[in-house]
């Protein structure tokens, strides 16, 4: 009988890799250090003050989707998800998919008060969540073209491109100010998509659509996407697909700012341990990261799926196992700068050509589209499976920064993880608490007055 403990050979194969490349990069890459200078207000350094150092952010971006705000069956499952949901992670993405959005062209469901639709709640309303719990909003996908929606479907190129510009002038007069990641194409490699238009195969497709984006979104961070096996399961060398079609349209001029790669290990159990070798190999893993950066020193990963199969000890323990080792190679690596996991709770994962009954009868059925892979954090009650408290512990704890200390010669200096802070400082006559900003491109220096 198979042994799914077969899927962590490789990461615990390579334990030397851990110790001598990936742990101390995160020491080097994702942390820094400040100064801290406590003067009075005549300026002179206040010797001795008690400094309590608490991290309340992180720099870097950590995220899931958000398909399922305020569309699970109760309120309490509603309150919980989004509990979950901002405990651990800081960035959110949007659903943008065009033939949500506007299923009726010229009719868009941006505002709170939109009709329901299926794991595409209102942009609005995910807007709103994002303010109010310091969480940035991520859009997905401007140019997603097998979620064009139908009435382009007999429409000529010019016709569609005329549309496509509208969407971005709407978009960005919205949005723009708002959210800060754009991603512009997705998903062109995906293996016999005959796509929903004709401009799905027109030569400039990429970078037309590129070229467009920015000019609507000029300082806007632009993301191109692609799914796992384009990413990851390739010969890893500058004549692959995804690589190619890259360097390509950069030199037709396309803005391309960042590089998404999707990571869904939607495979069965037994294809999983096949595809350990490269998806759970963390020397594969950096292969790639390291030829991509080397074209756009800006990563992210984008879609993250890794299966747990059941709710079987076990399973829930190599899922989460698998999730700790990812997550610290991604991390590791100096051009990574967001990781999103996909779909924060079991039972409500996508199945396609959904209708109203379908949904219906595949909530909560394991049985049904991506449910099979119970790739959540969360099982359908809700409840925190190993893997969510996992992220928990590695965001919240391990890779979090708080510590006391006290001024000497009215200065203190720390080393801690890029991110905000709130900064108590104690002396005889007071105590007061200031909050700052630990930045890889920010100041080292900072002065506090009290």
């Amino acid at each position: 009988m198979m042994n799914r403990k077969q899927v962590l050979s490789y990461f615990e194969e390579n334990k030397d890799f851990f110790e001598n490349t990936v742990l101390p990069n995160i020491e080097k890459y994702r942390k820094g250090k400040i100064m801290l200078c406590i003067r009075d207000e005549k300026g002179a350094p206040i010797e001795g003050a008690k400094i309590k150092v608490k991290q309340t952010g992180h720099e870097f971006k950590f995220g899931a989707n958000i398909f399922m705000l305020d569309e699970l069956e109760t309120e309490e499952k509603n309150r919980i998800y989004k509990e979950r949901f901002k405990s651990v992670f800081n960035m959110a993405t949007l659903p943008f998919y065009w033939n949500s959005v506007e299923e009726e062209k010229g009719n868009p469901r941006y505002a709170k008060d939109s009709y329901k639709f299926y794991r595409r709640p209102a942009i609005d309303l995910c807007i709103e969540f994002c303010e109010e719990n310091g969480i940035e909003p991520r859009e997905h996908a401007l140019a997603y073209e097998h979620t064009f929606p139908s009435w382009l479907s007999n429409a000529s190129v010019e016709e569609i491109k005329q549309e496509y510009t509208r969407r971005c002038e709407e978009i960005s007069e919205r949005y723009a100010d708002k959210i800060r990641t754009i991603e512009v194409t997705n998903e062109m490699l995906w293996p016999h998509d005959a796509g929903v238009t004709r401009f799905y195969n027109e030569p400039d497709y990429i970078e037309w659509c590129f070229k467009t984006a920015e000019k609507y979104f000029p300082k806007n961070q632009l993301v191109i996407n692609e799914f796992t096996g384009a990413c990851w399961g390739d010969n890893c060398r500058t004549t692959d697909a995804y690589y190619s079609y890259i360097e390509a349209n950069k030199l037709k001029g396309a803005r391309i700012d960042a590089i998404g790669a999707q990571f869904h290990m939607f495979e069965s159990r037994e294809d999983e341990i096949k595809k350990a070798n490269y998806l759970y190999n963390p020397l594969h893993l950096y292969d790639h990261m390291n030829m991509y950066a080397n074209l756009i020193n800006h990563l992210q990963v984008t879609e993250i799926t890794i299966p747990s199969y059941s709710n079987e000890d076990i399973d829930e323990e190599i899922q989460a196992k698998l999730i700790e080792y990812l997550y610290t190679v991604w991390f590791s690596h100096p051009a990574m700068e967001q990781i999103i996991y996909w779909n924060l709770v079991d039972g409500y994962a996508y199945v396609s050509n959904p209708t109203p009954e379908k949904i219906r009868n595949s909530q909560g059925n394991m049985t049904v589209g991506e449910n099979v892979y119970y790739g959540g954090l969360l099982r359908f009650d809700m409840s925190p499976k190993p893997a969510f408290e996992t992220l928990d512990r590695l965001i919240n704890e391990k890779w979090h920064t708080e510590l006391c200390g006290s001024a000497e010669g009215g200065s203190f200096e720390f080393l801690g993880f890029y991110g905000e802070y709130e900064i108590e400082i104690k002396t005889e006559e007071k105590t007061v608490t200031k909050k700052i900003s630990l930045s890889k491109n920010g100041e080292n220096k900072v002065d506090i007055t009290l």
